[in-house]
C-alpha cells in the first residue's frame, strides 16, 4: 500500500473481457433499482433496501464524492459502455489494502459478468495504481460469491475473519486475495 495513494481520475472507462466499466451516468437512475432492488444484493451487501429511485440519486451523489475524496470508485458495468448497466463493480482504497467488489442485476446473472469485471478492475488496480494485492471480502456461504471469486484467480487468504454487523443481521467475511502478475 502506498503512503500517499494517487487522486483517482475524474473519469474512468475500463475496456476488456467484453466488457466496458465506465462511470454511472444520470440517464442510469432509471435502471439502477432494477439492478439493486433484489433480495439477493439486499441480503448479502451493503446496497440500501429497499432501492428505488431516491437510493439511486443518492448512490450516484455518493459515488462521485467517494471518487472526489480519492477512496472509491464505483463502476456500471456494460456490454459497450452506452447500453444499459447490467451491474456494478467498485475499487475502494483503505489503510488495511485496495478492496474489489460488485453486484450483478438478477437478469445479467450466469454470464460470468461478475469475474469478468472483477478481473478488469483488479488490472487497473495493479497497472493504473500500482496496487501489489487486491481483497474480496465475502461470506463463506454467499456460493455465488465464491463461485466469483475462484473464476477470477483469487484464493482464499489465511487471515482473521471480518466480523460485525449489517443491516440487523451478524455477518463474517472471508478474505480472498489476488497478487500482482
Amino acid at each position: 500500500m502506498h503512503s500517499a495513494p494517487s487522486p483517482l481520475p475524474e473519469r474512468i472507462s475500463l475496456s476488456g473481457e467484453g466488457l466496458v466499466l465506465r462511470d454511472w451516468a444520470e440517464d442510469d437512475l432509471a435502471a439502477m433499482p432494477g439492478l439493486f432492488d433484489h433480495p439477493d444484493i439486499a441480503y448479502w451487501t451493503p446496497i440500501v433496501s429497499p432501492f428505488d429511485e431516491n437510493a439511486a440519486r443518492a448512490r450516484l451523489d455518493r459515488a462521485r464524492q467517494l471518487r472526489k475524496d480519492g477512496t472509491t470508485i464505483l463502476l456500471a458495468i456494460t456490454a459497450d459502455g452506452s447500453a444499459s448497466p447490467l451491474g456494478e463493480v467498485m475499487l475502494r482504497r483503505a489503510p488495511e489494502g485496495t478492496e474489489l467488489g460488485y453486484a450483478v442485476g438478477p437478469a445479467h446473472r450466469g454470464r460470468g459478468l461478475a469475474a469478468r469485471a472483477v478481473r478488469v478492475m483488479a488490472a487497473y488496480a495493479f497497472g493504473q495504481l500500482g496496487e501489489e494485492r487486491v481483497v474480496l471480502e465475502l461470506e463463506a456461504e454467499n456460493a455465488a460469491s465464491v463461485a466469483v471469486a475462484t473464476k477470477a484467480g483469487f484464493g482464499l487468504l489465511d487471515v482473521p475473519l471480518i466480523e460485525g454487523e449489517e443491516k440487523g443481521r451478524p455477518y463474517a467475511l472471508q478474505t480472498w486475495g489476488l497478487n500482482r502478475p
